[in-house]
């Protein structure tokens, strides 16, 4: 089975609650509708009614059952949730005013119902910058306790006749964080594993990756690599993690033989750890455009419950996939 197939087919057992922030955005529209009809997930829009309504008329779709419609101004859940959030950012010097007003605005109202336990995981980002998904979703849902970096990942996914190597793999971090220290390298290198593991059911094979292999070049930029690595192994003797690693390397096992003898990867990384965000992003999309993967993403981690972003030109099919991860993401968290 494919891993596009095995994702959605897992997000179906799960029956959580996803809620969408730009609830009349069409794109939106149309993947809550595919999202409800396939039984991935169950479907929150925020939103003005008549406005969704309209969208789902202007698709040509009817507004189905099993689709609910928050709209901020008239919800039940409206006062609580806006002292949630003074409760949350009164340490910031924000009045009980503010925090009803920043209720109102559709993300902070998803990440709240999320908070509140209202939903499993939120999605948005269609119509809005990353900078203000991620922000909120980290003042609002916070990171895991036993987390001090929020991170994120793209979930490619290789299953063309002309792909070497079929499969789903990750690349990390691809959207988020731009020069990570050793210490956040390791994080987001344990992080992404253990992602890859919840959304594949694979073990993950991590490689830490640089334009050095085994010493053959000397660097600054190197030495963070080969010092992340250490971390990660000590933080999790039992994973399979190797660095500081060429790309070919990490992922042909010829070349492995000749450059990395005794690599516990063999040339089969399925989780390849960037050493900042130049890299990691110019990496996914030559993979994306030239080499015909599809890249789900950025996905977040590090939250204590799932929040994630989407890219402002993305298709309903990448906001209907980018739900699926979501609801993956809170199964694990059950």
């Amino acid at each position: 089975m494919k891993p596009l197939e095995t994702l959605l087919r897992n997000a179906a057992r799960s029956h959580h609650k996803i809620i969408l922030s730009e609830g009349s955005e069409p794109r939106v529209v149309q993947a809550a509708y595919d999202a409800t009809t396939q039984g991935i997930a169950q479907v929150g829009l925020v939103g003005d009614h008549d406005e969704i309504s309209a969208a789902f008329k202007a698709l040509g779709l009817d507004m189905i059952d099993g689709i609910e419609v928050h709209n901020p101004k008239t919800s039940p859940h409206l006062d609580a949730l806006a002292t949630l959030y003074y409760n949350l950012r009164k340490h910031k010097g924000i009045t009980r005013k503010d925090a009803a007003n920043a209720a109102l605005n559709p993300h902070v109202f998803a990440a709240l119902m999320v908070k509140a336990g209202h939903a499993d995981g939120t999605v948005g980002g269609a119509v809005t910058t990353t900078a203000e998904i991620v922000r909120t979703a980290i003042q609002v849902i916070g990171p895991k306790p036993d987390s001090k970096l929020v991170s994120s990942f793209f979930l490619m996914l290789f299953c063309e006749v002309h792909h070497a190597r079929k499969g789903a793999m990750i690349f990390a971090d691809s959207g988020l964080v731009v020069d990570p220290t050793a210490e956040e390298m390791a994080q987001i290198a344990l992080s992404s594993a253990a992602s890859f593991q919840t959304l594949t059911g694979d073990v993950p094979r991590a490689a830490m990756l640089s334009f050095s292999t085994r010493g053959s070049a000397e660097h600054d930029a190197v030495s963070k690599v080969v010092t992340a690595t250490q971390i990660a192994r000590g933080r999790a003797p039992d994973m399979l993690i190797d660095g500081e690693l060429q790309f070919d390397a990490a992922f042909v096992p010829d070349v492995a033989a000749q450059k990395a003898e005794g690599s516990p990867l063999e040339g089969s990384a399925n989780v390849f750890i960037f050493p900042n965000l130049e890299s990691g992003n110019i990496a996914y999309k030559i993979a994306q455009r030239i080499g015909g993967a599809t890249a789900i993403g950025p996905v977040l981690q590090g939250l204590s419950k799932p929040a994630n972003d989407l890219s402002r030109g993305c298709t309903a099919e990448d906001i209907l996939h980018m739900i699926a991860v979501t609801a993956a993401q809170a199964s694990a968290a059950d």
